[in-house]
């Protein structure tokens, strides 16, 4: 199992970043490994709602569905893949401070196959790519 955890400031409120990140029409500005992202379901967002990913990892293209498994704005978004290459739950917890948002990423992934044959480079490169992500963020949202 590897896990990861990465917080950062962001100079806006909450529910401004909460917004942006569970918005998959904006993945594209800061995850730098996503291809395309979509809801699936019908209805309003919420516990249970499904959204399509694809991006690419070390080369490789994943596809994935994921389900919400916490939709708490603006304090905290989960989900948890229900099918594709790698098992992966993530939570991303926001908690206002200082007039901006300290905003907290939980990953935990299961890996098989490829991925646990490279198991400290997988690690490796998901920690850089958290960093990365991360880093992104935080710039498109200063600079709105």
């Amino acid at each position: 199992m590897f896990t990861y955890e990465k917080t950062i400031f962001i100079n806006r409120q909450p529910q401004e970043v909460f917004d942006y990140i569970t918005n998959p029409d904006n993945d594209s500005e800061w995850r730098t490994t996503a291809v395309s992202a979509e809801w699936t379901s019908d209805g309003p967002v919420g516990v249970g709602s499904t959204l399509r990913t694809v991006g690419k990892f070390l080369g490789r293209k994943i596809d994935s569905t994921n389900q919400v498994t916490v939709w708490d704005p603006p304090n905290q978004y989960a989900f948890k893949s229900i099918d594709g290459s790698i098992p992966v739950e993530i939570s991303q917890t926001l908690v206002a401070e200082d007039n901006g948002t300290q905003l907290t990423i939980n990953l935990e992934a299961e890996l098989a196959g490829f991925f646990k044959m490279a198991e400290g480079l997988v690690g490796k490169q998901a920690e850089k790519q958290v960093n990365t992500d991360f880093d992104n963020l935080k710039l498109v949202l200063a600079a709105d």
